[in-house]
């Protein structure tokens, strides 16, 4: 992009103190969107406006077909009093994966990143100052076309917006081992951000909720033996003071904190396996008491302990919450190079 993008500030802002420090995650949302779309080949009409509903079709091919992805990250205020992003470029090449596999176009990176920059200049009073707060940022991306036609759409629209919050959980997770329904097959769409991956997902994590549990812990689909994913989020175990987690095979999400997680346990010198993981290994090692930890690994959550995990009738409690723990410790470690306490060596921050 050579061009400025325009600005449409909001007549009335909606910022308040309790807003900004006191939201749950995910349920209020910043002054201002950035938008932009593309149809006859190019991207065009780059622009801030106000956040608020768009008018749309019935037959918009999002809503038939299914052309429709997401992306999730964070800005946090820094120790200096600055605004820093962590790890933008590693979502938008995340995004462009997703894209091309649901044969949508490729955003340009310098869409991406001019369009996210202003938004977050234009909204950087929606900040949070409090500990453990930060701003969720949400790009989503759908075709936009107005036809039944089976086909990709003609027409896109890129969408970022923002959202002021706190924790995902406030309290350790309690996951039920998925033995019915199934995330993701080889060849489909479980490595990629896709929207339907977490409709498909609903179901069990509703029916789990009804028993008691907070979500699924998936297990692959074709012998449903191998651990894969927890809930939303990518999963890790430590056993005999190794932590293991599932290789990214093509039906896991390629988590951008679960990167930065295995980065800095590499940093920390902590032994790290990626490997396949079946459920009975969990399970014998529960039994014979090397299953030290487990825990979850997403953006909202950054880092969820699971304090169970019900498998075939029974309840296996996973100890959580010790200071010198690696789930407290490698949370820790992260929060403090996100809020810029740590050097960031990896140069993991884009400051506004």
């Amino acid at each position: 992009m050579t061009t400025a993008i325009p600005v449409t500030r909001t007549s009335h802002s909606r910022l308040t103190e309790e807003l900004r420090e006191k939201s749950p995650f995910g349920t209020n949302y910043s002054d201002h969107m950035f938008v932009a779309d593309w149809h006859d080949g190019e991207w065009h009409d780059a622009r801030i406006v106000p956040f608020g509903p768009m008018s749309f079709s019935p037959a918009l091919t999002a809503f038939h077909y299914g052309q429709a992805l997401f992306e999730g990250f964070k800005a946090h205020r820094t120790a200096d009093g600055r605004v820093a992003i962590f790890r933008p470029i590693a979502n938008h090449a995340r995004l462009n994966r997703t894209a091309a596999r649901l044969a949508m176009p490729e955003l340009p990176e310098p869409v991406f990143r001019e369009g996210l920059l202003e938004l977050l200049r234009t909204d950087r009073e929606w900040v949070p100052h409090r500990d453990g707060g930060s701003l969720y940022i949400r790009p989503v991306y759908f075709g936009t076309d107005d036809s039944l036609m089976v086909h990709a759409a003609n027409r896109y629209r890129f969408v970022i917006f923002t959202s002021p919050g706190g924790a995902y959980f406030s309290q350790p997770i309690r996951l039920l081992a998925e033995e019915t329904y199934v995330r993701a097959f080889p060849g489909g769409t479980g490595d990629a951000k896709f929207a339907g991956n977490y409709a498909g997902g609903l179901l069990a994590a509703k029916l789990a909720q009804s028993r008691g549990y907070h979500n699924v812990m998936w297990l692959d689909g074709k012998e449903r033996r191998y651990i894969e994913e927890s809930g939303v989020m990518n999963i890790m175990f430590v056993i005999k003071g190794v932590a293991v987690t599932p290789p990214l095979s093509g039906t896991i999400l390629p988590g951008v904190t679960r990167d930065s997680v295995l980065t800095l346990l590499r940093d920390m010198k902590f032994p790290v396996e990626e490997r396949s993981i079946p459920v009975d290994e969990v399970a014998a090692a529960h039994a014979a008491g090397t299953l030290q930890e487990a825990f979850g690994i997403g953006t909202a959550a950054i880092i969820a302990p699971i304090a169970c995990i019900g498998y075939q009738g029974h309840d296996l409690a996973i100890a959580t919450g010790a200071p010198d723990s690696l789930a407290t410790r490698v949370r820790a470690k992260l929060v403090a190079i996100q809020t810029g306490r740590e050097p960031d060596t990896h140069n993991w921050l884009v400051y506004i």
